[in-house]
């Protein structure tokens, strides 16, 4: 990764940038289609409405929202980091396997050298095997009675 202007970094082909909140529906969209393709057996808690409302209100102004895009501007990776936590690591399915999300991954461990925590469902196994790859331990698995989507999960940690 190699710097960019301001608060942009260039990626491969992506542009690694903070969202804005014009961002919020675009990116919003991509996390939808993300879930879906990654999780097609845990029942989503909200409604694509409301999820939209949500980026919009919460994740964008509230968080440190990063948005991978491409050169002609499409969205195909979001990041949110919350203090400690990775909240949110989502890519399009078309950008899987390319390692966009090994540089949100490094750009998360950069932002946050202290360490990091996140939450992971447990059926999600390639996103388990990706994190443990990138250095994280699960610290706690639970049966998912603490999340919205009642699926079980897992809480790994990563500390430098």
């Amino acid at each position: 990764m190699r710097p960019g202007s301001g608060s942009e970094i260039i990626a491969g082909m992506e542009i690694l940038r903070r969202a804005t909140g014009h961002d919020a529906r675009a990116v919003a969209d991509l996390w939808l289609r993300s879930f879906d393709a990654a999780l097609p057996t845990v029942r989503r808690a909200h409604t694509d409405d409301e999820v939209r409302s949500w980026f919009a209100a919460v994740v964008v102004p509230r968080c440190e929202t990063w948005v991978a895009v491409t050169p002609d501007g499409r969205p195909v990776g979001v990041m949110t980091l919350d203090g400690s936590d990775l909240d949110q690591l989502y890519l399009a399915p078309d950008h899987r396997g390319r390692g966009l999300g090994d540089r949100f991954v490094d750009l998360a461990k950069g932002r946050r050298p202290d360490g990091l925590d996140l939450w992971c469902f447990q059926v999600n196994g390639p996103a388990l095997r990706f994190y443990a790859r990138h250095g994280f331990v699960e610290v706690e698995r639970t049966d998912g009675a603490r999340n919205e989507e009642r699926e079980p999960d897992a809480h790994l940690r990563w500390r430098p």
